[in-house]
């Protein structure tokens, strides 16, 4: 088991409805890459130039106002925002860009479907909770540095020393964080199973692997 807990700075984005351009802009999709997208996260927000692809963070102007810009939320691997996040277009991008920025974890009232589900597939964890609850963690979190510890196992959210939110996710899905798991991995679950559907289909219909062989 590698991830059973997630503890760290609590970075806040209190808008609503931030897409996956608002994420990572489009000039940046053009590489096929999975990794190196963090220094083009929240580009729009970060930055008070245009950047291109391949252009380090360090050579940019920054928005000194824009929060992942200012100490401790630099290194923040939790992010809390608002209601539909992730929305718009399916990039799987925008999470590639929150993981390679340091993120393990987005809290929000509400996610884009394809958003939330391609969270799972890179090791990033989507949690729901209700707009109250959501606006509470708001109140305690936005003055002042905090951290939050994330209980996969138990499926919580801890914070204020005892306090507590319980979250909901599918145990399949969960097990991705927990295992470090992706598409690949998941199959390779199977591949007994497959094996033996592969010889069983070879007796049956061995005219369909003429041209495998």
């Amino acid at each position: 088991m590698i991830n059973s807990k997630i503890t760290g700075i609590v970075a806040t984005f209190d808008r609503d409805n931030i897409d996956t351009d608002q994420i990572i802009p489009t000039e940046y999709l053009k590489s096929i890459k999975k990794f190196g997208f963090g220094d083009y996260l929240f580009d729009g927000w970060r930055y008070l130039d245009e950047g291109k692809l391949d252009m380090a963070s360090d050579d940019r102007s920054k928005n000194n106002d824009f929060i992942l810009n200012k100490e401790p939320y630099k290194n923040a691997n939790i992010l809390l925002t608002r209601d539909n996040f992730g929305c718009g277009s399916s990039r799987e991008h925008a999470v590639w860009a929150l993981r390679d920025f340091g993120f393990k974890a987005v809290i929000a009232s509400s996610f884009g479907d394809i958003f939330y589900n391609n969270c799972f597939k890179n090791t990033v964890l989507p949690i729901k909770l209700s707009k109250d609850e959501v606006n509470h963690l708001f109140e305690i979190s936005s003055f002042s540095p905090v951290t939050f510890e994330i209980d996969l196992l138990k499926k919580v959210l801890n914070f204020d020393d005892d306090s507590f939110y319980s979250f909901q996710v599918k145990d399949s899905l969960l097990d991705r964080i927990i295992n470090n798991l992706d598409d690949v991995d998941i199959t390779l679950k199977h591949k007994k199973n497959i094996e033996a559907f592969e010889q069983k289909r070879r007796q049956e219909r061995p005219w369909l692997f003429d041209y495998i062989n």
